[in-house]
C-alpha cells in the first residue's frame, strides 16, 4: 500500500485523537451492552430453555477468543478500517477485503435495525402506541445520525452517559435475582431444563443455535478497533480495554440468564421483545416497570449510536485504503466528523428496519461477523510473519485457532438457525460484489482517464 492509502489526503484533515483509556474502556462495555441482552434473552430461551445461561457462557468463551486476536491485530496496525485491514495485509486480495468490509459494515447496520425495532417494541409500548413502530425506528436512525455529526467527543461521552444507565438496568436485574435467592423465590430446577425439540444431535444443534444468536449480545469490541485513530496511545490502551470489556459484559450477561430463568418460564420470556421487563414484574420487588422500560430504552439507543458510529468510521477507514471511492472519506473541516460515510451508513440502515424483525436481524449481525471472525483469526496467525517496530500484545497461537474454528461452527447450519437468515446475509453479501465491480469500473476508468 502507498502511503496515499493509509493517511488522509493533503485537503482532508486528520481524525481528532478525543479518546483516553477510561473513555475507551466504557465505550467498549457500552458497544457490547445492550440491544443483545435486552432485546434478545427471550429468542435465546426459546430456542434452548430454562438453561438460558449456557448459551451466553459459551458465547463469552467465544469472544474471547477472537477479542485476543483482535487486541493484537489492532496493537501491530492501529487503524480505523479493522478487518478490512487485517484482511488485506494477510491475504492481499482485493475482493476478499471488500467482501469482508462491506460484511462487517451490514453486521453493523443490521445491529442498529435489530435496536431500532427493539426501541419501538414492547420497552416503548410501556409508555404509548401512538406512533407506528416502523416510523418510530426511522426518526430514531435519523436522531442518532445527528449525534454522529456532532463529533466523537460528543458520541462518546453521550456513550459513557447511556452506559451507566444500561448498567444499572442490569444491576436491578442482579439485585432482584439476589432477592430472589434469598427469599426463596423462583424455581431452580429450571436452571437445567432443555427444550430443543428433541435429543441427541438436535439437542446439539439447539444449544448451537442458541449461542449463535446469543452471540448477538457480545458482538461490539470489535468495532471499537474502528476507532484507533480516534485513540490516544492505542497499542497500550486497546488491550485492556477490550479485555476488561468484554470480561465484564460477560460476566454480566451470565449472571442475568441465570437470574431470568430463576424467575421466569422461559416461554414467557420467549413471547416477549421486552423480556427483562417480565423478569421485573416477576421479581417481588417494588421496581416501577415504566422506569427499567425507560433504563431499557436509553440501553438500546446505545448500541445503535454505535454501530451507526463505527459503520461510517469502517467508510471513513475503507476509502482511505481505496477500497471504497475517495468521496466515502471526506471529512468536515470544522466538527473532523466523517460526513458522507454518516449520510450513507444512515440511509442503509433505514432501508434495513424494515426488512425483518428484532431475531432475525440480530442473528443475521451475529452470522456476518461470525464469519469475519473466522478470516481475522486465521489472519493473526498468517500475519506473525509481519514485524513492525513497536511493541504490541501477542495472543497464544492456540487461541486463534480456536476461534477460528467455533466462529466456523456457529456460523454454519449445525447451529440451526432460519433460512431467511442465510438469504438476508446472501443478498447482503451480492449488493457488496455488485458495489465492488462498479468502484472497480470507476477506478478503472480513472487510471484511463
Amino acid at each position: 500500500m502507498t502511503a496515499s492509502q493509509t493517511t488522509p489526503t493533503a485537503e482532508e484533515p486528520a481524525l481528532k485523537r478525543a479518546i483516553g483509556p477510561k473513555l475507551l474502556i466504557l465505550f467498549v462495555i457500552g458497544d457490547i451492552l445492550g440491544t443483545g441482552i435486552y432485546a434478545t434473552t427471550g429468542n435465546v430461551a426459546g430456542k434452548v430453555g430454562g438453561a438460558l445461561w449456557l448459551p451466553f457462557l459459551i458465547g463469552f468463551a467465544v469472544a474471547l477468543l477472537t477479542a485476543a486476536s483482535y487486541v493484537e491485530l489492532v496493537g501491530k496496525y492501529p487503524k480505523a478500517a479493522g478487518a478490512a485491514l487485517y484482511t488485506h495485509k494477510a491475504f492481499d486480495v482485493p475482493f476478499l477485503t471488500f467482501v469482508v468490509a462491506f460484511m462487517v459494515m451490514c453486521s453493523g447496520l443490521s445491529s442498529a435495525s435489530a435496536a431500532a425495532r427493539a426501541f419501538s417494541g414492547d420497552y416503548l409500548g410501556e409508555f404509548t402506541h401512538a406512533l407506528p413502530p416502523t416510523l418510530v425506528a426511522i426518526l430514531f436512525v435519523l436522531a442518532l445520525a445527528a449525534i454522529n455529526l456532532r463529533g466523537v467527543a460528543e458520541s462518546v461521552k453521550a456513550n459513557v452517559v447511556l452506559t451507566l444507565v444500561e448498567l444499572s438496568g442490569l444491576l436491578v436485574i442482579l439485585t432482584i435475582g439476589a432477592y430472589a435467592v434469598l427469599t426463596g423465590d423462583g424455581e431452580p430446577s429450571r436452571l437445567t431444563e432443555f427444550d430443543t425439540g428433541g435429543t441427541g444431535y438436535a439437542l446439539i444443534t439447539g444449544v448451537l443455535g442458541a449461542t449463535a444468536l446469543g452471540f448477538f449480545a457480545f458482538v461490539g469490541f470489535e468495532d471499537s478497533v474502528n476507532m484507533a485513530e480516534e485513540t490516544r496511545d492505542p497499542a497500550r490502551t486497546f488491550p485492556r480495554a477490550i479485555f476488561i470489556g468484554v470480561g465484564v459484559t460477560g460476566t454480566i450477561y451470565v449472571a442475568v440468564a441465570l437470574v431470568s430463568s430463576l424467575l421466569v418460564d422461559h416461554r414467557t420470556l420467549e413471547g416477549s421483545s421486552g423480556p427483562l421487563l417480565e423478569v421485573v414484574k416477576a421479581g417481588g420487588v417494588d421496581f416501577p416497570p415504566k422506569l427499567f422500560a425507560l433504563i431499557a430504552l436509553f440501553a438500546v439507543t446505545n448500541s445503535a449510536l454505535i454501530n451507526i458510529m463505527m459503520a461510517s468510521r469502517l467508510c471513513y477507514g475503507m476509502a482511505n485504503e481505496r477500497i471504497l471511492p475517495r468521496a466515502m472519506g471526506r471529512v468536515l473541516a470544522k466538527r473532523r466528523t466523517p460526513w458522507v460515510g454518516i449520510v450513507f451508513v444512515t440511509l442503509l440502515a433505514i432501508g434495513l428496519v424494515s426488512t425483518g424483525e428484532i431475531e432475525g436481524l440480530g442473528d443475521t449481525t451475529s452470522f456476518l461477523l461470525l464469519c469475519v471472525f473466522a478470516v481475522v483469526n486465521i489472519a493473526v496467525l498468517v500475519l506473525r510473519k509481519d514485524r513492525v517496530d513497536h511493541a504490541h500484545f501477542r495472543t497464544p497461537t492456540a487461541l486463534p485457532v480456536l476461534g477460528a474454528i467455533t466462529s466456523l461452527i456457529l456460523a454454519s447450519p449445525l447451529a440451526d438457525r432460519e433460512a431467511d437468515v442465510y438469504i438476508r446475509a446472501g443478498i447482503l453479501v451480492l449488493i457488496g460484489i455488485g458495489l465492488w465491480a462498479v468502484n472497480k469500473l470507476v477506478m478503472s476508468a480513472g487510471e484511463k482517464a
